[in-house]
């Protein structure tokens, strides 16, 4: 594809030679002849320059002598370069002999079902939906048009699925959530989990993480949230519209999360928390209050963040203060015993 046909797919405009042939797309680090790469941090700019690859896509001009694509986001118009250029490969639509499928399974068109994929009774899948081998599908669930479920993924009963959803290997949904209650004699009783799980449209939840049914009502998992991998969401929780949630967050019951909320890895919630749209909640924070909308919070427990970097600016000075105040209180009790006494 040339230069000016790339362009053209990401809304840009060509500085340099537009005719330039473009047969892959790198990072910075290994583009060689023939690639396009993108720059959107400036740090960058030095491997840029050392770089051999053919074109770059920028937000604005540099110099270079390297062809120039202008794009008003470069890391965004990559992304959809890499779709065009490396589409994710879908199976032709088939049902495989060794699937297993209950009762009343409805399915739409170009549905594939791969080897050993177990569907169980009532089940609904729309239209261009793939499921890799080893799915597992319980009753009275509900997958919507043109998703992907990846090997060995489960749905417990009465889950439901939106259309263009992406679910990794190993990732279960609808599990009982943790809820038990001790008895007279302090034994744990089970708590029945009936609720269900949903979830909407365009979400992506990565590998082996597990999103449990609500005790009753709804666990909720909005339009265009994105899971990474290893994640725990407990029951009854919300999550809001394109929330971004990291690897080896913890979210215990109740909790609630608004718009475009961001967690990074290994964040863990108190039940009951809400998350105010647009908040951000640091690395290895642990949240044990509410958080308003746009704030950004860090620690644990967490405080706003820039409170949280006065208390890590002052950790490595504690040994040092330590010994001050012993000091000071040796003084302090040598004086007084010198004092006559009254």
């Amino acid at each position: 594809m040339i230069v000016q046909k790339i362009a053209e797919l990401i809304g840009g405009q060509v500085q340099g030679n537009g005719e330039v042939d473009i047969t892959g797309i790198r990072s910075i680090e290994d583009a060689g002849e023939g690639h396009i790469t993108f720059l959107d941090k400036k740090k960058y700019l030095g491997q840029l320059l050392g770089s051999k690859a053919s074109a770059v896509i920028v937000a604005e001009p540099i110099e270079t002598d390297k062809v120039q694509v202008i794009a008003s986001h470069p890391k965004l118009a990559f992304a959809k370069l890499l779709a065009e250029f490396y589409p994710e490969p879908r199976p032709k639509a088939h049902i495989d002999p060794r699937a297993a499928m209950g009762e009343n399974v409805s399915l739409g068109k170009d549905v594939t079902l791969s080897a050993f994929v177990s569907i169980g009774d009532n089940v609904v899948i729309g239209d261009n939906t793939v499921l890799y081998s080893g799915v597992t599908v319980a009753s009275d669930c509900r997958i919507g048009s043109h998703s992907t479920l990846h090997p060995h993924v489960t749905l417990y009963r009465n889950s439901v699925i939106g259309d263009h959803v992406i679910l990794h290997a190993n990732a279960v949904i609808g599990a009982d959530g943790f809820g038990y209650t001790p008895d007279e004699k302090g034994h744990h009783v089970k708590i029945n989990q009936i609720g269900r799980v949903v979830i909407e449209d365009h979400v992506e939840i990565g590998a082996n993480s597990c999103i449990d049914r609500a005790t009753l009502g709804t666990t909720r998992i909005k339009e265009g949230v994105k899971i990474d991998n290893m994640v725990q969401i407990a029951h009854n929780c919300v999550i809001g519209e394109h929330s971004i949630i990291v690897a080896q967050v913890g979210l215990s019951g109740s909790c609630t999360l608004g718009r475009h909320v961001t967690l990074a890895g290994q964040v863990g919630l108190t039940d009951h928390t809400n998350i105010g749209d647009r908040a951000i909640v640091t690395i290895r924070a642990g949240v044990l209050r509410d958080i308003k909308s746009g704030e950004v919070h860090g620690g644990s427990p967490n405080v706003p963040l820039a409170t949280w970097k006065k208390y890590v600016a002052l950790f490595p000075k504690l040994p040092d203060l330590a010994k001050k105040i012993r000091k000071c209180e040796n003084r302090l009790e040598a004086i007084e015993n010198k004092r006559p006494r009254e």
